[in-house]
Formats: C-alpha cells, sequence, structure tokens
C-alpha cells in the first residue's frame, strides 16, 4: 500500500515540473515548485503575466483563437493591454485557467508523446467527447473535468 501511495506522488511532482516549464519555468515565476502547495500559494497572488506570454509563445501549432482565449479565460485584447502593465500578475481566475491549461497540455504531451501531438488532439473533434474539440470544452470547469477525464481514458487504453 505504501508503494502504490509513493507512485502518485512521484507523478505528480513531474507533472508539476512540466507545468512549470510551460509557464516559463522559476525563472519568469520567480520560485522553484515543489509542491502542490507551492503552486496554491502562486495562484493566490497570480501568476506573472509573463507566464501566459510564456505559455502562449510557447505553442507549437495552436494559434492565438477564440478557442484559446476561452481556455485560459482572457481576450486577446485584454492579453494586450495586459503587456502594457507587465508587473501586474494576473488575477486568481485567470491564473487558475492559464494554469489549468497548462497543465492539460502537459497531460496531452505525456498522452500523445510531443506538444505538437497534443495541440493537433486539443483542437481536432474527439470521438469520445462526442465529437467536440477539447480545446472548445476547456471554457468551463465541467468540460475542463470532461477533457481530463477523456485523456485518462486515452491513457489506459480505454476509448469508449
Amino acid at each position: 500500500m505504501a508503494v502504490a501511495a509513493k507512485a502518485p506522488a512521484s507523478r505528480a511532482g513531474g507533472d508539476l515540473q512540466k507545468i512549470e516549464a510551460l509557464l516559463g519555468g522559476s525563472r519568469i515565476l520567480s520560485r522553484h515548485l515543489t509542491n502542490a502547495l507551492d503552486a496554491h500559494e502562486l495562484l493566490l497572488h497570480g501568476l506573472p503575466a509573463s507566464a501566459l506570454d510564456h505559455l502562449v509563445g510557447s505553442l507549437v501549432v495552436m494559434g492565438k483563437n477564440e478557442s484559446l482565449e476561452k481556455a485560459v479565460g482572457m481576450s486577446l485584447r485584454t492579453w494586450q493591454r495586459r503587456k502594457d502593465a507587465p508587473s501586474k500578475p494576473l488575477s486568481q481566475v485567470q491564473s487558475g485557467r492559464a494554469w489549468k491549461f497548462a497543465e492539460i497540455l502537459a497531460k496531452a504531451m505525456d498522452v500523445f508523446g510531443s506538444q505538437a501531438e497534443a495541440e493537433q488532439w486539443l483542437e481536432r473533434p474527439a470521438v469520445g467527447l462526442d465529437q467536440r474539440r477539447p480545446i472548445d470544452l476547456l471554457g468551463t470547469p465541467a468540460g475542463v473535468e470532461l477533457v481530463e477525464d477523456h485523456l485518462d481514458r486515452l491513457e489506459y487504453g480505454v476509448y469508449a
């Protein structure tokens, strides 16, 4: 039983490092995340706006479109205005949405093997999501849960 308890914790740590990297790493976040409480504190105070810039700027396939705006909870216009005040942190809601997008992208990268494949998957209709595109579901907590569940099923080979 102790062995089973350790496996998710070590995996969670690896996922945390992938999310941190997608958001610009400790250089942009001004700290190294070692556990979920570190992430909580970071989101509570707001991600630096440059973390979202880094995340969006590092996308390989996806463009800055309406679907991405819904996923991260910020319109392109608002994002452009935020660039004029780079020192102002994102709100808790914006931070949470950006974090969740990075978390799902990291998970999809694990499942599909590369960032490009993960981004393509996010933009394609998925049979397991009733032909909806995963990116379009990220605008609500219920949709996020559907996408996460679908990724889990794909990871473990359960497609229905």
